[in-house]
C-alpha cells in the first residue's frame, strides 16, 4: 500500500523482483535478517515497528520497486520504469 504498513507478500515479491536475499534487503536496510525473515512469514501486515517498515520500504523503493495500493485487488509490487537516456 503506498503509505500504508507493508505486507508480508509484498516484501517477498519485491525481493523477488529485484533479486535480493533477505541479507541483501537486511543490509540495505539496516534492518537485521531475522526480522525481514519473521516479517515475512506473517499472513498479512507485518508486526515490524513502523522505523522499520518505513527502512524496508526506502531501500526496497530505492533498488526501483514501486508499491501499488490495494484499489481493491489486493496490495502488490512492481518494478518502476527505467527513465530513458538522452
Amino acid at each position: 500500500m503506498a503509505g500504508g504498513r507493508l505486507t508480508a507478500a509484498q516484501i517477498r515479491a519485491a525481493r523477488a523482483l529485484i533479486r535480493w536475499r533477505a541479507e541483501d534487503l537486511a543490509q540495505e536496510s539496516s534492518v537485521g535478517v531475522a526480522t525481514i525473515r519473521r516479517a515475512e512469514l506473517t499472513d498479512d501486515e507485518t508486526a515490524m515497528t513502523a522505523v522499520n517498515d518505513l527502512a524496508v520500504r526506502r531501500a526496497l523503493e530505492a533498488a526501483g520497486v514501486e508499491f501499488i495500493d490495494e484499489n481493491g485487488g489486493g496490495p502488490g509490487v512492481r518494478l518502476r520504469k527505467r527513465q530513458k537516456e538522452k
